[in-house]
C-alpha cells in the first residue's frame, strides 16, 4: 500500500497530494505532526528509530512522528500513529507548529511544517518493532546534556524541537506548565 502526504503552502494550506518516498526524494513541503509525551516526573518519551527506516534509522527522536493521511486531521492522525507505533492512547494539545528543511546522505529530504502535540501518559508502552527498536524515559535537563554531547544521535526534527521548547519564556497553557520545565 503507498502512503500519500498532505503538501501544502508556508501557510499549511493543502495544495496537493504526493506519493511519501516520492516527496522526500523532491523535497516538497508536507504536514507533518511530532508528539512529545511526558510522564507526571516530567520525564519525556523517546523512541529510537527502527533499523529499516528509509530515513534517520537508528536515531533517538521524540515519542512519535509522522504525516497526516489525505482527509485526516492531525489530531486523528496523531491518534492513530502512536497507537500504531506505541500501543497508547491518550488526550493530546497541539501546542506550535515550524518548517524545517534537510537533506540526508541518502539524497532524501525532510521538508515539514511540523505540527507538535504535547500529552501527558504513565502506562505501558508497547513498541511496534517495525517502527521502534528502543524506547526510554528521560528528563528534559539530562536530554539537554545528551543532545549537546552527542546530537549525531538525535534526529533533526528533534533537535529543532528542543531548541524552540527552551525558547519557552512561559508555557503555552498552565496544564503544560510542568511539562516543559528544564
Amino acid at each position: 500500500m503507498q502512503d500519500f502526504v498532505i503538501l501544502v503552502d508556508e501557510n499549511d494550506q493543502q495544495i496537493g497530494v504526493e506519493e511519501k518516498l516520492s516527496a522526500h526524494q523532491s523535497g516538497k513541503l508536507h504536514r507533518a505532526f511530532s508528539i512529545l509525551l511526558f510522564n507526571k516526573n516530567g520525564e519525556l518519551l523517546l523512541q529510537q528509530r527502527a533499523l529499516e527506516k528509509y530515513h534517520s534509522p537508528g536515531l533517538w527522536t521524540n515519542t512519535c512522528c509522522s504525516h497526516p493521511r489525505p482527509g485526516e486531521t492531525n489530531d486523528a492522525a496523531a491518534q492513530r500513529r502512536l497507537f500504531e507505533e506505541l500501543g497508547i492512547q491518550c488526550k493530546m494539545d497541539e501546542i506550535f507548529d515550524f518548517i524545517y528543511k534537510t537533506s540526508f546522505d541518502d539524497g532524501l529530504f525532510e521538508h515539514e511544517l511540523d505540527h507538535v502535540f504535547v500529552g501527558e501518559y504513565t502506562g505501558d508502552v508497547a513498541p511496534n518493532p517495525e517502527e521502534v527498536m528502543a524506547v526510554r524515559w528521560q528528563s528534559l535537563k539530562n536530554l539537554y546534556e545528551e543532545v549537546n554531547a552527542h546530537p549525531e544521535r538525535f534526529t533533526v526534527w528533534f533537535k529543532i524541537m528542543l531548541v524552540k521548547i527552551a525558547e519557552f519564556k512561559t508555557p503555552l497553557s498552565p496544564a503544560h506548565a510542568h511539562m516543559l520545565k528544564l
